[in-house]
């Protein structure tokens, strides 16, 4: 499956890995790379040295391309824009922002812009920013979230501008990313099928809480707060929605919130962390390598496409 995403990211299937804070590191970036897509290192709120240290780490265990998730509103964004120049790093996703500040200095060092994007109007103020191309989430995505769904976001964006979309939100199989393309997308980012690969260094607990997932086992938290989060339900989360019934102040919900993702993430606590997945994790029944899920994900492409072909003769 050939695309524009494959020609300027220079890799062999269409598809990207989600920059997932406390766990998108050099391992998985690594081995989403080798298997044929682009792995990404998630820059979060973490040190920058320890950023630049998983960034050669990576450059140690693949040849390919990678890239970096900048989140623009972090304290580190600026320190880390920079970084990604001196460290070589061939592209880079942001999310929570405007890269525009960065734009000029990342197209110098030859870094490849890719943004995250919730809406229309931010697409195309991206287009106009000089990303090569955006990716459209959709609020069945894991984490932080827009309002619109992907089935409707992605059609509209495709729609408003002329670089590549990747579709993101609610793919996990063949049959999302044969979707994706109908829809005009031309690559697709994946995160919490990615979450239980083999080389995925998130605790355990956290892997078994996936898998262990249902269709209905994810809730929305901090909607009134202005940045809700997609979560798989504990006791947190409950919590969470506690807080929001009673009307609670934006200090109660940090005070709640932090430290939470890196203690389901690390630590393993499932109850009283922060379990961030995707609405599609009741279709993630598995534990692969990250090469055998790239690839059984577009044979199955392959396959429902040549179904429909065969059921149109």
């Amino acid at each position: 499956m050939n695309t524009r995403v494959n020609e300027i990211l220079q890799i062999e299937y269409p598809i990207i890995q989600g920059g997932m804070a406390w766990i998108a590191d050099s391992s998985l970036a690594s081995a989403v790379s080798n298997g044929g897509g682009l792995g990404i290192i998630a820059g979060g709120n973490a040190p920058v040295e320890y950023i630049r240290n998983e960034i050669r780490k990576t450059k140690e265990l693949t040849d390919k391309p990678f890239g970096v998730n900048i989140m623009l509103l972090s304290e580190n964004a600026e320190e880390l824009a920079k970084v990604v120049c001196e460290e070589g790093v061939k592209v880079v996703t942001t999310g929570a922002g405007n890269p525009g500040k960065y734009m000029a200095m990342w197209k110098e060092a030859g870094i490849k812009v890719i943004p995250v994007v919730a809406s229309v109007a931010l697409a195309i103020r991206m287009e106009r920013s000089g990303a090569d191309a955006v990716i459209a989430e959709g609020c069945e995505a894991g984490g932080h979230i827009g309002e619109l769904t992907t089935m409707t976001l992605v059609p509209q964006v495709v729609d408003a501008v002329d670089i590549p979309v990747i579709a993101a939100g609610g793919i996990g199989d063949g049959r999302g990313v044969l979707a994706s393309m109908v829809l005009g997308a031309e690559g697709v980012q994946v995160g919490t099928r990615f979450l239980v690969a083999d080389e995925c260094t998130v605790h355990e607990n956290y892997k078994e809480k996936i898998i262990k997932a249902n269709d209905i086992d994810t809730m929305v938290t901090g909607r009134s707060t202005g940045h809700p989060v997609r979560v798989l339900k504990n006791k947190l989360a409950r919590k969470f929605k506690e807080l929001e019934k009673n009307n609670g102040d934006l200090n109660q919900y940090n005070e709640l919130g932090k430290g939470a993702l890196p203690k389901a993430a690390k630590d393993g606590d499932v109850d009283f962390g922060s379990v961030m997945a995707g609405q599609i994790a009741g279709l993630v029944n598995k534990k692969q390598s990250c090469k055998d899920i790239i690839e059984e994900m577009f044979k199955e492409t392959e396959k429902v496409l040549n179904n429909i072909y065969e059921g149109a003769k």
